[in-house]
């Protein structure tokens, strides 16, 4: 069974940085694509950025010029560094991948503070 686990949430100070983890177990195979999802309270889970084989990526529009995904090598590990975060970033992030099915990870906690 394929697990997605996530690391590197946190609480921080408007203006700061975070590097969000995910690395998958259970598969042989290359997941493709992978990428973050986040929900604010109250809100719809919006994409956040996407990494396909190839290193193409796609990111939302609230994110451009900020976050940065990147994968490792030909690993199903993932990356999402945040540079200059805002409150309105706060929200659990959410790794997903693409295999056999679509899976996502358990969740971890961004929180800006102003």
């Amino acid at each position: 069974q394929v697990q997605l686990v996530e690391s590197g949430g946190g609480l921080v100070q408007a203006g700061g940085s975070l590097r969000l983890s995910c690395a998958a177990s259970g598969t042989i195979i290359r997941l493709n694509p992978m990428g973050w999802y986040r929900q604010a309270p109250g809100k719809q889970r919006e994409l956040v950025a996407t990494i396909f084989s190839g290193g193409e990526t796609n990111s939302g529009d609230s994110v451009k010029g900020r976050f940065t995904i990147s994968r490792e090598g030909g690993k199903n590990t993932v990356y999402l560094q945040m540079n200059n975060l805002k409150p309105e970033d706060t929200a659990v992030y959410y790794c997903y991948a693409n295999g056999v099915g679509v899976y996502w990870g358990q969740g971890t906690q961004v929180t800006v503070s102003s």
